[in-house]
């Protein structure tokens, strides 16, 4: 009976350890389960991540870029804008062989004046604006200016011309000083006036008297009494002029020719006006040797735009004629350029390369001196076509290789600043900032980590 009780309750050894097999099982599938659950999470998590990371900085750089061709779009359009504008400035309009322009005009007068009033004569008066150089014109010599005119009634200030070197004459403005009405301006009709000293018109002659006392180059107000002027009476034609109506001229006198030519250049064959045109531009080659860059400039402005080879006597000109006139009349506007670009006056530089261009398109100095103008004006892509066009017609001239290279390395240093600037943004980036860490998976991690350390530990004790 005992025994058939204990052998009802008791377990073979075989089947204890196929039962603690079926037990374990389970227990490793959790633990398995549990391992792939938490690899699973983490790459999952990173791989949201990385895309999350990798779209923000997608969409950054497509920001970065859209700004950037923004900004290059606009320099682009400011450049072509400031191109067109350039090439509105290669258009020379007739009488741009002039040099000195038009000064600035105060409508409401003549310009204010502080310096010494210096008395020339018991009617008239001087006030130097702009010292000049050299000596002062003699009797008979012929004075080349522009004029601003202003008539004033009564014993005030009247009448304000203004003397320059342009074609042959004077240039004035009028105005009646009781309403300050503007009643003539020859500046647009350019055609200024031819003063003869000591052959002038009654009328002008407190203005022969004020520039017998001037200097090329200078710039002065003269105040003339009525006497010396319009007279007692006045002038009611044109202009008209009140009764003893005192002037004030703003001269400048720019040059002046000396009666050393023997004849009257109206009296010289054709032969001898560019004879003498070519003296007086040898006059000019040796006042730019001496570094007298403004006295040269009248020299030559007197030649090829006033006195001597102006457009009115050029367009009577055909044949050899004009060809000889031509070999007198470029180098001039040549020389001029090369004035203006030492004193960087390079707008006005680039204005007489072009009256070249015009007769002679393929004139090698002229497009040289323009490039050079145009590329301090900052003009690079046009100053480059210029040199190329001259180097075609001259292949070994060393200055105008010297000019390309000098262009070649000015595009090389705005093209380093542009990478400098756009630095990172095309080429390769940054080391990557260390990520933060995912706190959640951690923690996540910690919790499974231990579980299956108590689940572990649980089943040692059960074995």
């Amino acid at each position: 009976m005992d025994n058939s009780r204990n052998s009802l309750y008791c377990v073979e050894p075989e089947s204890t350890e196929q039962l603690r097999r079926c037990l374990r099982f389970p227990t490793h599938c959790f633990s398995l389960f549990i391992k792939i659950l938490t690899a699973f999470s983490t790459i999952a998590f990173q791989v949201i991540s990385s895309l999350l990371n990798l779209t923000i900085e997608f969409f950054c750089l497509i920001f970065e870029i859209s700004l950037t061709i923004g900004a290059m779009v606009e320099v682009e359009e400011h450049q072509r804008a400031h191109s067109d504008q350039d090439g509105e400035d290669d258009i020379v309009a007739e009488g741009a062989s002039v040099v000195h322009g038009e000064p600035p005009q105060d409508e409401t007068g003549p310009p204010k004046v502080d310096s010494e009033v210096e008395v020339l004569h018991e009617k008239v008066r001087k006030q130097i604006i702009k010292e000049g150089h050299g000596q002062k014109p003699s009797k008979y010599s012929t004075c080349f200016c522009e004029s601003i005119l202003k008539l004033v009634f009564g014993v005030s200030v009247v009448v304000n011309p203004l003397l320059h070197c342009f074609v042959s004459a004077v240039h004035y403005r009028a105005w009646t000083e009781s309403t300050l009405h503007k009643f003539e301006d020859t500046w647009h009709e350019q055609q200024p006036l031819e003063l003869v000293l000591g052959k002038e018109k009654t009328e002008m002659t407190g203005l022969a008297v004020g520039i017998s006392f001037m200097k090329a180059g200078e710039r002065a107000l003269l105040h003339v009494g009525w006497e010396l002027g319009y007279g007692k009476e006045g002038n009611f034609s044109f202009p008209n002029v009140a009764p003893m109506a005192d002037i004030v001229y703003e001269v400048e006198l720019i040059g002046f020719d000396e009666t050393k030519e023997g004849k009257a250049r109206g009296d010289m064959t054709v032969e001898e006006r560019i004879s003498s045109a070519d003296r007086r531009k040898m006059d000019g080659n040796a006042l730019f040797a001496e570094e007298k860059l403004e006295a040269a400039m009248q020299q030559y402005e007197m030649v090829a735009a006033i006195a001597y080879l102006g457009d009115d006597f050029m367009f009577q000109l055909f044949g050899k004629y004009r060809d000889m006139a031509l070999a007198v009349k470029n180098p001039c506007h040549l020389n001029m350029a090369a004035c203006l670009i030492r004193l960087k006056r390079y707008d006005e530089a680039i204005a007489q390369c072009g009256i070249v261009l015009v007769e002679d398109e393929n004139n090698v100095k002229a497009l040289f001196r323009r490039g050079k103008a145009r590329a301090e004006l900052g003009q690079v892509d046009a100053a480059r076509e210029d040199f190329l066009k001259a180097r075609k017609y001259s292949p070994e001239d060393k200055a105008i290789a010297k000019e390309l290279r000098l262009l070649a390395e000015h595009d090389k240093a705005v093209y380093q600043k542009q990478k400098e600037l756009y630095k990172g943004l095309f080429g390769k980036s940054p080391d990557p900032k260390p990520k933060p860490k995912n706190w959640l998976i951690l923690i996540w991690q910690w919790l499974l980590s231990i579980f299956y350390s108590l689940f572990k530990q649980k089943r040692q004790k059960d074995d």
